[in-house]
């Protein structure tokens, strides 16, 4: 076993709407194309982030385990994500090294979390 984490699920109601959501919310990810599956899915930098079918075993929604993602600067990633529709659910708070987090939640109600720095940010609570 590697280190590394190597993909993402995302459940969703609606995958097609879902891609096109992420896609927007991280505008760098690359969409990719497995023909022999008819998958289709976004690779953010090395992992694969996967839309995928909510279903009786798996529905959408803030129920357990949150990814966090590294960001430049918080306060810019947040407006983009607001901007997106998400709506802030957890914090943010001051962390570890000068870094925050929050976490907001996508239009399924899944919960996206990030954590980085706040460059203008110049006080101590949110």
């Amino acid at each position: 076993m590697t280190d590394s984490v190597a993909a993402i699920l995302v459940h969703v109601a609606d995958t097609e709407a879902g891609l096109a959501w992420y896609q927007r919310a991280f505008p760098k990810a690359e969409r990719r194309w497995l023909e022999e599956f008819d998958f289709a899915y976004l690779q953010v930098g090395t992992v694969d982030l996967e839309i995928v079918q909510a279903d009786e075993k798996v529905a959408s929604g803030a129920a357990g385990s949150v990814v966090y993602w590294a960001v430049e600067d918080f306060d810019r990633a947040l407006k983009h994500f607001e901007a997106l529709g998400a709506l802030l659910y957890r914090g943010p708070m001051a962390i570890q090294e000068g870094l925050w987090m929050c976490q907001v939640r996508d239009p399924w109600g899944n919960c996206i979390g990030f954590r980085g720095p706040r460059p203008e940010y110049k006080g101590e609570e949110a």
